[in-house]
């Protein structure tokens, strides 16, 4: 009884730890009011039971859900070119020793000189481009004081033995949601948009840590 009961909390552990994680900095807030007050006064109309006909569905408070469409893409170049030369020259003439021109140490001639060049050239060259296009649904969780909407959220997917996750946060104006409740990513003030991943494919994508030692800084070779 004690093997089939350690057998099976093995496979609970095993399919906990194959599920997708959760980000507490990405989850979603439960509005304050989550239901309308239950008291009858017997009126025909009701506190908290009002419908608005000619309101639109745009989020606008806590606990409202928003669509933000990903549409980032970013081109990046960067060119450098230095060069930087230096000659130097230095002499010494043959000094007067006691009076005597042409002095001698030693039998050897004390008139000598010194040149060097330096001269350095370097050139670099960096080009990156990043495309992200998607919707993520996210909610609202925090209105500002002046009528912005805080707002974040993440989609987790599992695919192919591997979780990939795609994180939203930021600040939204209610003037740039649509009549469809989206929002595009570009109007998304302080932005926080992450893609990520966990699962063998993205391990196998890593740089192992011994080899991170060999192509930092501070190894010498």
């Amino acid at each position: 009884m004690k093997r089939i009961t350690l057998l099976l909390l093995s496979l609970i552990l095993v399919g906990c730890g194959n599920m997708p994680k959760h980000d507490p900095a990405f989850a979603p807030v439960a509005p304050e009011a989550l239901r309308p007050p239950s008291n009858f006064n017997g009126a025909i109309y009701q506190s908290g039971y009002d419908i608005r006909l000619f309101e639109d569905q745009r989020a606008r408070k806590i606990g409202d859900i928003l669509t933000v469409n990903l549409v980032e893409q970013t081109d990046a170049k960067k060119d450098a070119d230095l060069e930087v030369t230096k000659d130097n020259s230095t002499s010494v003439s043959v000094p007067t020793l006691f009076g005597k021109p042409n002095a001698k140490i030693f039998g050897l001639e004390m008139e000598t000189s010194l040149e060097s060049a330096h001269e350095f050239r370097g050139e670099g060259e960096s080009n990156q481009s990043n495309s992200l296009t998607g919707d993520v649904t996210v909610s609202v969780v925090d209105v500002l004081p002046n009528g912005n909407l805080k707002i974040r959220g993440e989609k987790r997917v599992t695919l192919n033995q591997g979780h990939e996750y795609i994180r939203v946060a930021g600040i939204v104006r209610p003037v740039d949601i649509d009549a469809t409740n989206t929002v595009p990513s570009t109007k998304v003030a302080d932005a926080t948009i992450m893609y990520t991943g966990d699962g063998a494919l993205a391990d196998s994508s890593r740089i192992p840590w011994l080899t991170r030692i060999f192509n930092s800084l501070f190894f010498p070779f």
